[in-house]
């Protein structure tokens, strides 16, 4: 900060505020200053110099890094240290680094280049060049391969006429811890890296007559990754019961678990599925990224009209707020939204779910056990003991567990859970199905939601479209019945220009990458209250949804193909 002083960058009551605010949002001070753009990258980096007396590495736009020379380095170091090598002078390795004042990053360095026997010399770079060329890394196709002629070296019997024939395909860079050296244990650290480096939400290695099928889940598609010899199925199994403190000799029954690695300076949590299949057992591995999986509620993709309305339900002193959906629909990632919106500390928020996914800070978090008779309904009045301001339940299942929660909204309690129904008309019918009387309803609920996941179209390589006469014909049915005010702010200049995926490097060829969630939501209303107590058919529900003007699930989703964030034809398949 005295350089700051020096070169005259910020005033000496600025760097005391710098200072103060850097501590408070737990960041470096050089990496607060970077994040709101008080001085450019390129000054900050000078400055570094300067002080530091080391010289700098200016990468141009279209330089490249040998393969060889950025492998001396294993990437998972590159990446939690933030350096890496880029050049060579006989015996001595350039190297880059962000941080070369941190004492780990240097003893990580000293480490590596001893083991190679080579020298180094260190250049300052800037973090948008570190990141930059971490994509260069070698791809999972060879580092794969690299793997399994250890395998057969260290196992010549057990792959004999399989290692080479592996079918490989051809994905991005991940990388191999520094100390791990037992061949199994790196390739199950290359496969969880690189899921949940590309945003991978489910990891599935599935035994088959001839070969181990390793698929991932990523924006709610499920593709093939690898296919390995299936002698490698064992190890890798008896690897992850290792982990997950499994029984290793019962293969005859399912068994969960879960697990935690730290993955580019972040803990990821993992649960661990196991299910006994003609051909051995078969792993599903969930991934819950907390950089993923918990989002703000600007970000879900709610509109302006929808977010108001939500804000509006979460503001009432009690009642219900139910979202509807399928599952893997993004209703539980809705619900860990707003119950950080809703975080204060003057605010008792307390959750039953099954399981507990996400750990935040200030919720007192409880996962049910049905088999120990911990249930939903149990659970729920244990928590009216709790003094709870609001609840989080993480599923409406059964009738004890909708008339409690029920109960819980009448008597002064915001109560957060989801339903399985098709859309927002369904909820009220389908509480009524449960159990819950009719006339508690219209006082116990404030808002029925409905939503759905739809992938987000890659900004980079999405092309504009001209919609041809058929879907021309959908978009005017859906934007037919908005209501005027959200009408007019849509590009409705016939014919409609809309995208479509392409696929490009940035989206790994797919067209899409990440997913947006559409919705619908429907208010209690006087109205709704009449047509609730005369226990009227679904149509009417329908009709003072139009009269609420309510977006539906498909006009929310044809909001969203107009405004360039996804495609039709993933709107029509969700809606």
């Amino acid at each position: 900060m005295a350089a700051l002083k020096k070169n005259k960058i910020f005033d000496e009551a600025a760097i005391k505020n710098i200072t103060a605010e850097a501590k408070a949002s737990s960041q470096a001070i050089e990496d607060f200053i970077l994040s709101h753009r008080l001085i450019n990258e390129e000054q900050l980096v000078a400055l570094k110099s300067e002080i530091l007396k080391l010289p700098v590495k200016k990468f141009e736009k279209d330089e490249k890094i040998d393969q060889q020379i950025l492998n001396l380095i294993p990437e998972d170091t590159a990446r939690q240290f933030y350096l890496l090598a880029f050049g060579r002078a006989g015996n001595t390795v350039l190297v880059g680094m962000v941080y070369p004042e941190d004492v780990r990053a240097q003893d990580a360095l000293k480490f590596v280049m001893n083991r190679q026997n080579l020298n180094f010399k260190v250049y300052l770079i800037s973090p948008s060049d570190h990141s930059r060329f971490l994509k260069d890394y070698s791809t999972l196709s060879q580092q794969l391969a690299q793997l399994l002629l250890e395998f057969q070296r260290k196992y010549p019997q057990k792959l004999k006429g399989k290692a080479g024939g592996a079918q490989l395909v051809d994905l991005e860079s991940s990388g191999l811890a520094l100390v791990e050296e037992a061949p199994v244990i790196r390739l199950l650290s290359l496969i969880l890296n690189y899921a949940v480096r590309n945003r991978a939400s489910d990891i599935h290695i599935e035994p088959r007559r001839e070969n181990l099928r390793v698929r991932l889940r990523i924006d709610g598609e499920l593709f093939t990754a690898i296919i390995l010899p299936l002698e490698i199925h064992a190890p890798i199994i008896s690897r992850l019961k290792v982990m997950t403190n499994l029984k290793i000799d019962e293969t005859r029954i399912p068994q969960d678990g879960r697990f935690r690695t730290i993955v580019d300076g972040r803990e990821i949590d993992y649960r661990l599925s196991t299910f006994p299949t003609a051909f051995g057992e078969k792993v599903a591995i969930r991934i819950l990224d907390p950089t993923v999986g918990l989002k703000n509620l600007e970000d879900l993709g709610l509109s302006p009209h929808n977010l108001e309305i939500l804000k509006r339900a979460m503001d009432r002193p009690f009642g219900m707020i139910l979202i509807s959906g399928p599952t893997g629909s993004g209703k539980s990632t809705t619900l860990y939204a707003m119950i950080q919106k809703m975080n204060k500390d003057g605010v008792n928020i307390v959750s039953l779910e099954d399981p507990v996914e996400y750990s935040i800070e200030g919720i007192n978090q409880s996962q049910v056990l049905p088999e120990i008779g911990y249930t939903f309904g149990r659970g729920l009045r244990q928590i009216l003991r709790q003094d709870p301001d609001i609840i989080l339940v993480g599923e409406i299942r059964d009738s004890e567990t909708a008339e409690l929660a029920v109960h819980a909204a009448l008597t002064g309690h915001i109560v957060l859970s989801t339903l399985h129904t098709n859309n927002a008309i369904g909820v009220a019918p389908r509480l009524i199905d449960l159990g819950v009387q009719p006339f508690l309803l219209p006082s116990a609920l404030n808002l029925m939601m409905a939503q759905r996941l739809v992938r987000r179209l890659c900004p980079h390589c999405r092309q504009k479209v001209t919609a041809p006469p058929e879907l021309e014909k959908i978009i005017d049915e859906a934007v037919s019945t908005l209501p005027p005010e959200i009408k007019n702010t849509l590009p409705l200049k016939k014919p409609y220009e809309i995208y479509e995926p392409k696929g490009c490097p940035e989206c790994k060829g797919k067209g899409y990458i990440g997913r947006v969630a559409i919705f619908e939501m429907l208010e209690m209303t006087p109205e709704l209250e009449k047509i609730i107590l005369g226990r009227l058919p679904e149509s009417e529900f329908l009709e003072e949804a139009k009269r609420q003007k309510m977006i539906t699930l498909r006009q929310d989703g044809i909001i969203k193909v107009l405004s360039g964030l996804t495609s039709l034809a993933e709107v029509l398949k969700e809606t």
